[in-house]
């Protein structure tokens, strides 16, 4: 990326079910979700929204083969999109487990998102 316009974080919970691409979709709309860029096609070199590049750092304890890229790119409406996946986020007991939803311990999927824009 030559130019950053901003760079947003959120964080995503699953708290049942154990699904990484959950918790990473919600991650990410968490970071974008309170934001409105009326000027940035004004900051894009040719004032394409589909040129613009986002980079999604996502952080996640575990399972990181078994998040579906197509699902969390999905989340992101404009741009060329980058996924890049790291060791981090949490495991933490939700107190109960809940197999009707899905649950094969008692863990929530905590993931992180750092959201770069730019061109």
């Amino acid at each position: 990326m030559e130019q950053v316009a901003f760079i947003e974080v959120g964080m995503g919970i699953d708290l049942h079910g154990q699904d990484v691409t959950v918790a990473c979709c919600r991650a990410i709309r968490n970071a974008i979700g309170h934001n409105s860029m009326p000027g940035i096609r004004s900051f894009l070199p040719n004032r394409d929204l589909h040129e613009m590049k986002v980079e999604v750092t996502l952080a996640v304890p575990f399972k990181h083969e078994a998040i579906d890229h197509t699902k969390v790119k999905a989340e992101l409406p404009y741009g060329q999109i980058t996924l890049h996946i790291e060791k981090g986020g949490l495991l933490a007991s939700s107190g109960v487990i809940l197999p009707e939803q899905g649950d094969t311990t008692d863990e929530m999927v905590i993931a992180i998102a750092v959201v770069r824009v730019g061109y």
